[in-house]
Protein backbone atom coordinates (compact mmCIF):
# COMPACT_ATOMS: atom_id res chain seq x y z
CA UNK A 1 0.00 0.00 0.00
CA UNK A 2 1.32 3.44 -0.92
CA UNK A 3 -1.44 5.19 1.08
CA UNK A 4 -3.10 4.42 4.38
CA UNK A 5 -6.52 3.87 2.80
CA UNK A 6 -7.52 3.53 -0.85
CA UNK A 7 -10.89 3.26 -2.55
CA UNK A 8 -10.23 1.42 -5.80
CA UNK A 9 -12.92 2.16 -8.41
CA UNK A 10 -13.39 0.02 -11.52
CA UNK A 11 -14.59 2.36 -14.27
CA UNK A 12 -15.21 -0.58 -16.60
CA UNK A 13 -17.72 -1.98 -14.09
CA UNK A 14 -19.49 1.38 -14.01
CA UNK A 15 -19.69 1.38 -17.80
CA UNK A 16 -21.14 -2.13 -17.79
CA UNK A 17 -23.72 -1.15 -15.16
CA UNK A 18 -24.67 1.80 -17.36
CA UNK A 19 -25.09 -0.52 -20.35
CA UNK A 20 -27.24 -2.83 -18.19
CA UNK A 21 -29.61 0.00 -17.27
CA UNK A 22 -29.75 1.28 -20.85
CA UNK A 23 -31.26 -2.05 -21.86
CA UNK A 24 -34.26 -0.94 -19.79
CA UNK A 25 -34.15 2.73 -20.72
CA UNK A 26 -31.91 3.61 -23.68
CA UNK A 27 -31.99 7.28 -22.73
CA UNK A 28 -30.29 7.68 -19.36
CA UNK A 29 -29.51 10.62 -17.11
CA UNK A 30 -26.64 9.53 -14.84
CA UNK A 31 -26.87 10.95 -11.32
CA UNK A 32 -23.37 11.81 -10.06
CA UNK A 33 -24.25 13.93 -7.02
CA UNK A 34 -22.47 13.33 -3.72
CA UNK A 35 -19.14 12.84 -5.55
CA UNK A 36 -20.79 10.08 -7.59
CA UNK A 37 -22.04 8.44 -4.39
CA UNK A 38 -18.51 8.50 -3.01
CA UNK A 39 -16.86 7.04 -6.12
CA UNK A 40 -15.45 10.29 -7.55
CA UNK A 41 -17.64 12.51 -9.72
CA UNK A 42 -15.21 13.51 -12.47
CA UNK A 43 -13.82 10.08 -13.33
CA UNK A 44 -17.22 8.40 -13.04
CA UNK A 45 -18.97 11.07 -15.12
CA UNK A 46 -16.51 10.61 -17.97
CA UNK A 47 -16.97 6.83 -17.81
CA UNK A 48 -20.76 7.14 -17.83
CA UNK A 49 -20.74 9.48 -20.81
CA UNK A 50 -18.50 7.01 -22.66
CA UNK A 51 -21.04 4.31 -21.84
CA UNK A 52 -23.88 6.25 -23.44
CA UNK A 53 -25.44 8.36 -20.69
CA UNK A 54 -27.27 11.24 -22.37
CA UNK A 55 -26.81 13.73 -19.56
CA UNK A 56 -25.59 14.08 -15.99
CA UNK A 57 -27.39 15.26 -12.85
CA UNK A 58 -26.01 16.80 -9.66
CA UNK A 59 -27.53 18.39 -6.58
CA UNK A 60 -25.65 21.68 -6.32
CA UNK A 61 -24.06 24.43 -8.39
CA UNK A 62 -20.71 23.59 -6.79
CA UNK A 63 -20.92 20.02 -8.01
CA UNK A 64 -21.71 21.29 -11.50
CA UNK A 65 -18.72 23.65 -11.38
CA UNK A 66 -16.38 20.77 -10.55
CA UNK A 67 -17.53 18.85 -13.63
CA UNK A 68 -17.29 21.84 -15.94
CA UNK A 69 -13.80 22.64 -14.61
CA UNK A 70 -12.71 19.11 -15.54
CA UNK A 71 -13.70 19.70 -19.17
CA UNK A 72 -17.06 17.91 -19.12
CA UNK A 73 -19.32 19.68 -21.62
CA UNK A 74 -22.38 17.44 -21.63
CA UNK A 75 -25.91 18.40 -20.69
CA UNK A 76 -25.93 18.89 -16.94
CA UNK A 77 -28.96 19.18 -14.67
CA UNK A 78 -28.76 20.78 -11.22
CA UNK A 79 -31.63 19.24 -9.26
CA UNK A 80 -31.48 20.92 -5.85
CA UNK A 81 -32.81 24.25 -4.56
CA UNK A 82 -30.75 27.27 -5.59
CA UNK A 83 -30.08 30.58 -3.92
CA UNK A 84 -29.91 33.62 -6.17
CA UNK A 85 -26.15 33.39 -6.42
CA UNK A 86 -26.27 29.65 -7.09
CA UNK A 87 -28.86 30.13 -9.83
CA UNK A 88 -26.65 32.72 -11.50
CA UNK A 89 -23.70 30.35 -11.28
CA UNK A 90 -25.77 27.45 -12.60
CA UNK A 91 -26.83 29.38 -15.68
CA UNK A 92 -23.32 30.73 -16.24
CA UNK A 93 -22.13 27.12 -16.30
CA UNK A 94 -24.70 26.35 -19.04
CA UNK A 95 -26.61 23.99 -16.76
CA UNK A 96 -30.29 23.18 -16.69
CA UNK A 97 -32.17 23.53 -13.41
CA UNK A 98 -35.33 22.39 -11.64
CA UNK A 99 -38.17 24.80 -10.85
CA UNK A 100 -41.22 24.53 -8.63
CA UNK A 101 -42.01 28.16 -7.78
CA UNK A 102 -42.80 31.42 -9.54
CA UNK A 103 -39.95 33.11 -7.67
CA UNK A 104 -37.23 30.94 -9.21
CA UNK A 105 -38.68 31.50 -12.68
CA UNK A 106 -38.76 35.26 -12.08
CA UNK A 107 -35.08 35.23 -11.16
CA UNK A 108 -34.15 32.93 -14.05
CA UNK A 109 -36.05 35.04 -16.58
CA UNK A 110 -34.14 38.14 -15.49
CA UNK A 111 -30.84 36.31 -15.99
CA UNK A 112 -31.88 34.80 -19.33
CA UNK A 113 -30.80 31.65 -21.09
CA UNK A 114 -32.53 29.46 -18.50
CA UNK A 115 -33.34 25.86 -19.43
CA UNK A 116 -36.04 24.65 -17.05
CA UNK A 117 -37.31 21.30 -15.77
CA UNK A 118 -40.59 21.67 -13.84
CA UNK A 119 -40.99 19.31 -10.89
CA UNK A 120 -44.34 17.97 -9.73
CA UNK A 121 -44.31 16.46 -6.24
CA UNK A 122 -46.45 13.35 -6.68
CA UNK A 123 -45.80 12.04 -3.19
CA UNK A 124 -42.15 12.35 -2.17
CA UNK A 125 -42.95 15.36 -0.02
CA UNK A 126 -39.65 17.17 -0.53
CA UNK A 127 -38.91 19.60 -3.36
CA UNK A 128 -41.37 20.18 -6.16
CA UNK A 129 -44.89 21.53 -6.01
CA UNK A 130 -47.90 19.45 -5.02
CA UNK A 131 -50.08 22.01 -6.80
CA UNK A 132 -50.67 20.65 -10.29
CA UNK A 133 -52.18 23.92 -11.47
CA UNK A 134 -49.02 25.76 -10.37
CA UNK A 135 -46.87 23.17 -12.14
CA UNK A 136 -48.88 23.78 -15.32
CA UNK A 137 -48.44 27.55 -15.03
CA UNK A 138 -44.70 27.17 -14.50
CA UNK A 139 -44.35 24.89 -17.51
CA UNK A 140 -46.46 27.13 -19.75
CA UNK A 141 -44.53 30.21 -18.68
CA UNK A 142 -41.16 28.53 -19.23
CA UNK A 143 -42.31 27.41 -22.68
CA UNK A 144 -43.39 30.94 -23.58
CA UNK A 145 -40.21 32.69 -22.38
CA UNK A 146 -38.66 35.24 -22.69
CA UNK A 147 -35.36 34.24 -21.09
CA UNK A 148 -36.76 30.78 -20.34
CA UNK A 149 -36.96 27.48 -22.17
CA UNK A 150 -39.01 24.49 -21.03
CA UNK A 151 -36.92 21.37 -21.57
CA UNK A 152 -38.16 18.87 -18.99
CA UNK A 153 -40.85 17.74 -16.54
CA UNK A 154 -40.07 15.40 -13.68
CA UNK A 155 -41.03 13.81 -10.38
CA UNK A 156 -39.32 11.57 -7.82
CA UNK A 157 -40.54 8.33 -6.25
CA UNK A 158 -40.75 7.77 -2.50
CA UNK A 159 -41.17 3.98 -2.24
CA UNK A 160 -39.72 2.46 -5.42
CA UNK A 161 -37.29 0.37 -3.33
CA UNK A 162 -40.06 -1.23 -1.26
CA UNK A 163 -41.83 -4.52 -1.95
CA UNK A 164 -45.32 -2.99 -1.85
CA UNK A 165 -45.80 -1.17 -5.16
CA UNK A 166 -49.10 0.44 -4.26
CA UNK A 167 -47.81 3.96 -3.60
CA UNK A 168 -45.33 3.78 -6.49
CA UNK A 169 -48.18 2.95 -8.85
CA UNK A 170 -50.14 5.95 -7.53
CA UNK A 171 -47.19 8.24 -8.18
CA UNK A 172 -46.67 6.79 -11.65
CA UNK A 173 -50.31 7.31 -12.54
CA UNK A 174 -50.39 10.87 -11.24
CA UNK A 175 -47.23 11.86 -13.06
CA UNK A 176 -48.29 10.13 -16.29
CA UNK A 177 -51.63 11.94 -16.33
CA UNK A 178 -50.06 15.36 -15.71
CA UNK A 179 -47.15 14.79 -18.06
CA UNK A 180 -49.39 13.50 -20.85
CA UNK A 181 -51.48 16.67 -20.81
CA UNK A 182 -48.31 18.76 -20.60
CA UNK A 183 -46.81 17.05 -23.63
CA UNK A 184 -50.00 17.67 -25.60
CA UNK A 185 -49.38 21.41 -25.09
CA UNK A 186 -45.57 21.22 -25.41
CA UNK A 187 -44.61 18.25 -27.59
CA UNK A 188 -40.86 18.60 -27.13
CA UNK A 189 -40.76 18.39 -23.34
CA UNK A 190 -38.52 15.64 -21.90
CA UNK A 191 -40.33 13.50 -19.30
CA UNK A 192 -38.28 11.75 -16.61
CA UNK A 193 -39.13 10.02 -13.36
CA UNK A 194 -37.63 6.55 -12.84
CA UNK A 195 -34.74 6.17 -10.42
CA UNK A 196 -32.66 2.98 -10.18
CA UNK A 197 -35.21 1.14 -8.04
CA UNK A 198 -38.17 2.08 -10.22
CA UNK A 199 -36.36 1.17 -13.42
CA UNK A 200 -35.14 -2.20 -12.16
CA UNK A 201 -38.30 -2.93 -10.21
CA UNK A 202 -40.68 -2.52 -13.13
CA UNK A 203 -38.13 -3.86 -15.64
CA UNK A 204 -38.37 -0.93 -18.01
CA UNK A 205 -38.90 2.79 -18.37
CA UNK A 206 -42.27 4.37 -19.01
CA UNK A 207 -41.03 7.86 -19.85
CA UNK A 208 -38.43 9.45 -22.11
CA UNK A 209 -35.47 9.24 -19.80
CA UNK A 210 -34.50 7.32 -16.65
CA UNK A 211 -32.64 9.25 -13.95
CA UNK A 212 -30.49 6.64 -12.23
CA UNK A 213 -27.80 6.84 -9.57
CA UNK A 214 -27.03 4.03 -7.14
CA UNK A 215 -27.24 1.11 -9.58
CA UNK A 216 -24.68 2.71 -11.88
CA UNK A 217 -22.08 2.07 -9.20
CA UNK A 218 -23.08 -1.58 -8.84
CA UNK A 219 -25.05 -1.13 -5.62
CA UNK A 220 -28.46 -2.72 -5.26
CA UNK A 221 -31.20 -0.10 -4.66
CA UNK A 222 -33.18 -2.77 -2.82
CA UNK A 223 -30.32 -3.58 -0.44
CA UNK A 224 -29.87 -7.14 -1.65
CA UNK A 225 -27.22 -8.89 -3.71
CA UNK A 226 -26.19 -6.68 -6.65
CA UNK A 227 -25.26 -9.72 -8.74
CA UNK A 228 -28.87 -10.89 -8.71
CA UNK A 229 -29.76 -7.76 -10.70
CA UNK A 230 -26.80 -8.02 -13.05
CA UNK A 231 -24.87 -5.24 -11.30
CA UNK A 232 -21.14 -5.14 -10.52
CA UNK A 233 -19.96 -3.24 -7.43
CA UNK A 234 -17.33 -0.82 -8.67
CA UNK A 235 -15.66 0.17 -5.40
CA UNK A 236 -13.30 -1.75 -3.16
CA UNK A 237 -11.93 -0.20 0.04
CA UNK A 238 -8.52 -1.32 1.31
CA UNK A 239 -6.15 -0.43 4.10
CA UNK A 240 -3.26 -2.33 5.73
CA UNK A 241 -2.04 -3.90 8.96
CA UNK A 242 -0.08 -1.11 10.63
CA UNK A 243 0.60 -2.99 13.88
CA UNK A 244 0.19 -6.40 15.47
CA UNK A 245 -0.77 -6.28 19.10
CA UNK A 246 -0.59 -9.28 21.46
CA UNK A 247 -3.53 -9.27 23.83
CA UNK A 248 -3.47 -11.39 27.00
CA UNK A 249 -6.62 -12.42 28.88
CA UNK A 250 -8.05 -9.34 30.60
CA UNK A 251 -6.26 -6.87 28.32
CA UNK A 252 -8.35 -4.56 26.20
CA UNK A 253 -8.27 -2.47 23.03
CA UNK A 254 -9.84 0.86 22.16
CA UNK A 255 -11.91 3.55 23.80
CA UNK A 256 -14.22 2.37 26.54
CA UNK A 257 -12.60 -1.07 26.71
CA UNK A 258 -15.43 -2.53 24.65
CA UNK A 259 -13.17 -5.42 23.78
CA UNK A 260 -11.53 -7.35 26.62
CA UNK A 261 -9.70 -10.53 25.66
CA UNK A 262 -11.06 -13.72 27.21
CA UNK A 263 -8.06 -15.73 25.99
CA UNK A 264 -4.65 -15.00 24.57
CA UNK A 265 -5.05 -13.55 21.09
CA UNK A 266 -3.55 -11.06 18.68
CA UNK A 267 -5.00 -7.94 17.15
CA UNK A 268 -4.33 -6.18 13.87
CA UNK A 269 -4.43 -2.38 14.10
CA UNK A 270 -5.72 -0.90 10.86
CA UNK A 271 -5.33 2.84 10.04
CA UNK A 272 -8.91 3.51 8.97
CA UNK A 273 -11.67 5.06 11.05
CA UNK A 274 -14.63 7.38 11.15
CA UNK A 275 -12.35 10.27 10.14
CA UNK A 276 -12.17 8.44 6.83
CA UNK A 277 -15.89 7.76 6.74
CA UNK A 278 -15.71 4.18 8.04
CA UNK A 279 -18.34 4.44 10.70
CA UNK A 280 -18.18 4.01 14.45
CA UNK A 281 -21.28 1.84 14.07
CA UNK A 282 -18.95 -0.96 12.96
CA UNK A 283 -17.48 -1.26 16.45
CA UNK A 284 -17.76 -4.99 17.30
CA UNK A 285 -20.06 -5.13 14.29
CA UNK A 286 -18.19 -5.92 11.08
CA UNK A 287 -15.70 -8.24 9.47
CA UNK A 288 -12.73 -7.47 7.24
CA UNK A 289 -10.59 -9.69 5.04
CA UNK A 290 -6.99 -10.18 6.15
CA UNK A 291 -4.76 -12.96 4.89
CA UNK A 292 -7.57 -14.55 2.91
CA UNK A 293 -9.88 -14.90 5.94
CA UNK A 294 -12.66 -12.85 7.42
CA UNK A 295 -11.61 -11.36 10.75
CA UNK A 296 -13.99 -9.72 13.24
CA UNK A 297 -13.67 -6.04 14.04
CA UNK A 298 -13.31 -5.79 17.82
CA UNK A 299 -13.50 -2.80 20.11
CA UNK A 300 -14.46 0.76 19.30
CA UNK A 301 -13.74 2.21 15.88
CA UNK A 302 -11.66 5.34 16.41
CA UNK A 303 -11.30 8.41 14.21
CA UNK A 304 -8.14 7.07 12.60
CA UNK A 305 -8.04 3.31 13.27
CA UNK A 306 -9.79 0.13 14.27
CA UNK A 307 -8.71 -3.28 15.50
CA UNK A 308 -9.49 -6.72 14.13
CA UNK A 309 -8.90 -9.98 15.97
CA UNK A 310 -6.44 -12.39 14.35
CA UNK A 311 -6.53 -15.11 17.00
CA UNK A 312 -3.39 -16.94 18.01
CA UNK A 313 -0.73 -18.26 15.67
CA UNK A 314 -1.76 -16.13 12.71
CA UNK A 315 0.72 -15.65 9.87
CA UNK A 316 -0.56 -12.12 9.21
CA UNK A 317 2.29 -9.62 9.07
CA UNK A 318 2.61 -5.85 9.34
CA UNK A 319 2.01 -4.43 5.87
CA UNK A 320 -0.52 -7.06 4.83
CA UNK A 321 -3.56 -5.83 2.93
CA UNK A 322 -6.90 -5.36 4.71
CA UNK A 323 -10.00 -5.49 2.50
CA UNK A 324 -12.83 -3.54 4.08
CA UNK A 325 -15.23 -3.52 1.10
CA UNK A 326 -14.65 -6.20 -1.52
CA UNK A 327 -13.82 -9.91 -1.65
CA UNK A 328 -17.41 -10.76 -0.74
CA UNK A 329 -17.82 -7.99 1.87
CA UNK A 330 -20.40 -5.74 0.26
CA UNK A 331 -21.69 -2.28 1.03
CA UNK A 332 -25.08 -3.93 1.45
CA UNK A 333 -23.72 -6.19 4.21
CA UNK A 334 -22.18 -3.23 6.01
CA UNK A 335 -25.41 -1.25 5.64
CA UNK A 336 -27.42 -4.04 7.26
CA UNK A 337 -24.97 -4.16 10.16
CA UNK A 338 -25.14 -0.39 10.65
CA UNK A 339 -28.92 -0.17 10.22
CA UNK A 340 -28.65 2.08 7.17
CA UNK A 341 -28.56 1.84 3.36
CA UNK A 342 -25.72 1.11 0.97
CA UNK A 343 -25.87 4.69 -0.34
CA UNK A 344 -24.61 5.97 3.00
CA UNK A 345 -21.72 3.50 3.18
CA UNK A 346 -20.01 4.77 0.03
CA UNK A 347 -21.18 8.40 0.25
CA UNK A 348 -19.60 8.59 3.71
CA UNK A 349 -16.07 8.01 2.43
CA UNK A 350 -14.14 11.21 3.05
CA UNK A 351 -11.40 12.90 0.98
CA UNK A 352 -8.49 11.43 2.89
CA UNK A 353 -9.43 8.04 1.45
CA UNK A 354 -7.50 8.18 -1.82
CA UNK A 355 -9.46 7.23 -4.95
CA UNK A 356 -7.64 5.13 -7.52
CA UNK A 357 -9.22 4.28 -10.87
CA UNK A 358 -8.74 1.24 -13.07
CA UNK A 359 -10.44 -0.62 -15.88
CA UNK A 360 -10.62 -4.29 -14.91
CA UNK A 361 -7.21 -4.02 -13.29
CA UNK A 362 -5.50 -1.73 -15.80
CA UNK A 363 -4.61 1.64 -14.34
CA UNK A 364 -6.93 4.44 -15.42
CA UNK A 365 -5.20 7.29 -13.60
CA UNK A 366 -6.35 9.28 -10.60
Amino acid sequence: MSERAVASVNLAAIERNCARLRLLSPRLCAVVKGDAYGHGAVACSKALLRAGAEMLAVATAGEAAELRASGIDSRLLVMGPLTGGELERTLALRCEFVAWSEEILDAAARLGGARVHVKLDTGMGRFGTRDQALADRLADRAAAGPGLELVGAMTHFATADEADRGFLDQQLERFAAWAGALRARHPGVLLHAENSAALLGVAGGRFDLARCGIALYGLDPFGGDPAERGLEPALELRSWVAARKPCAPGESAGYGRRFVAERATELAVVPLGYGDGWRRAFSDNAEVMIGGRRRPVVGTVSMDSFTAELGSGSAVAIGDEVIVIGAGITAEELARRAGTINYEITCALLPRVVRRYHRDGDDAGG
